[in-house]
């Protein structure tokens, strides 16, 4: 047994030419549990954003919401009732891949359309509501996107309701050429018709509203509101620059900018959203339902 002390003992070498001593040392964080602010660039509990209606603590930065998620922060829970759920667009133009494109962003985002519509209630008080979704397709506007918001308007005047729209577009959808900018104007057209009604009619603008949708029913409401930050324009800033070979103000197309200038009533934080239109819903005094 003595005689074992002494044995010779055989090691495996190992090269650690190879090896990344900064990763060796690097603490082992479960994933999702950081994200990182777009604006301010640190880095965030996952918790702390998502209880703050997805915002950042540090500097005010409101993250994208999808749709669903924009209905889940607003309304009375379990209030909801879609409209048109299964309404899906066609190729009417046959532009190239439009149906794959489609159908990618069916997967990318579960949803048959870049808008939900529906009525529901906030604060107990009906209400009509269309949410647009970045997430697909840049939330731009085709022919289903028109004819749900549409319908969606027209509900809200046969039933006597409010109506509130959040906005989130890149635009009228390129895919379906004349056919996307017919819907500017018959989502106007049902606008005009519930405001003839003496109705009620609130935009909130996201980031980002630009396009046909700021062209038309974005800036058509009784109240506008806005996200802190959000880009809101028709044209991008170059477009304009190049047009009109002059130098623009630094953020001229943001949301603060905007109320500035007149063209939004109020900046609300997301987390001042709910009870903001409720307030709102509440001052104006009616609440039909048939």
């Amino acid at each position: 047994m003595i005689k074992d002390l002494f044995r010779k003992q055989k090691y495996i070498t190992i090269s650690t030419s190879n090896l990344n001593i900064e990763e060796l040392h690097k603490p082992t964080i479960p994933d999702g549990m950081w994200v990182k602010c777009n604006n301010c660039g640190k880095i965030l509990y996952k918790s702390d954003v998502e209880d703050n209606c997805n915002t950042c603590g540090s500097c005010n930065y409101h993250f994208r919401l999808t749709a669903k998620e924009r209905l889940e922060l607003v309304l009375d829970k379990d209030s909801f009732v879609e409209f048109d759920k299964n309404m899906e667009s066609v190729n009417p133009i046959k532009f190239p891949n439009y149906e794959d494109k489609l159908n990618k962003a069916k997967l990318a985002t579960d949803m048959k359309e870049a808008v939900i519509t529906g009525r529901g209630k906030i604060a107990d008080f009906h209400t009509v509501i269309a949410v647009m979704d970045s997430n697909f397709m840049m939330g731009s506007m085709g022919s289903v996107v028109g004819e749900k918001i549409t319908r969606a308007v027209e509900y809200a005047t046969k039933h006597r309701l409010p109506v509130i729209i959040f906005t989130a577009s890149g635009g009228a959808r390129m895919q379906e050429g004349i056919i996307s900018l017919m819907q500017m104007a018959k989502i106007s057209g049902a606008i005009a018709k519930h405001d003839e009604n003496k109705l009620l009619y609130v935009s909130v603008l996201t980031d980002p509203t630009t396009g046909g949708v700021t062209a038309s029913f974005a800036m058509e409401a009784d109240i506008i509101l806005a996200e802190p930050g959000a880009l809101i324009g028709f044209a991008g800033k170059r477009v304009i620059q190049n047009t009109i070979k002059q130098e623009l103000p630094e953020g001229f197309q943001i949301a603060e900018f905007l109320l500035e200038k007149g063209f939004v009533d109020s900046i609300i934080h997301r987390t001042k959203l709910r009870s903001t239109l409720a307030n709102i819903l509440q001052l104006h005094g009616r609440d039909s339902y048939e």
